[in-house]
């Protein structure tokens, strides 16, 4: 079944949003695992995946046709909220929409960028403090086409 599968390896909590709803906006009927790690795990696997050697806030890529991973790092997205005018939990949704976008072949730009914009309002407007994942965990997705046509939002 589609959705969002959430992991915690840090001390940290991480903000409740409705994953599985947003990812289903963006990507419908993919699998996603979404770990929010540690600076130092964070760097560790940036140095293993891409051969970069900083602790960055988000790393996403692809397992499969319709699966991906997404590493959020919490430490890296409290200390730079800030730089992008953000609290850290309206930065958390963008990094994870950021991920998302990645994993749907998008790449750094501003059709990206206006993307991002939209899908944050509109996201940071429906969700609240004590929105949960577990109500949405399962609902069953519309597969996108296979021509590649309409892959969700944006």
């Amino acid at each position: 079944m589609a959705g969002v599968e959430i992991s915690n390896l840090t001390r940290r909590e991480a903000p409740r949003f409705a994953y599985s709803d947003i990812a289903k906006a963006v990507i419908p009927s993919w699998e996603i695992s979404l770990v929010f790690v540690g600076p130092k795990q964070a760097q560790e696997l940036n140095v293993q995946l891409r051969k970069k050697t900083y602790t960055p806030n988000i790393l996403s890529y692809a397992l499969g046709e319709k699966s991906g991973e997404i590493f959020i790092c919490l430490h890296e997205a409290a200390k730079q909220a800030p730089l992008h005018n953000m609290n850290e939990r309206e930065f958390i949704l963008y990094l994870f929409i950021h991920g998302l976008l990645h994993l749907k072949g998008m790449a750094h730009g501003g059709t990206m960028e206006e993307c991002e914009r939209k899908l944050v309002a509109k996201f940071a407007e429906r969700t609240s403090a004590h929105d949960t994942e577990d109500s949405d965990r399962n609902r069953h997705r519309h597969l996108p086409s296979k021509s590649g046509g309409s892959r969700g939002a944006c």
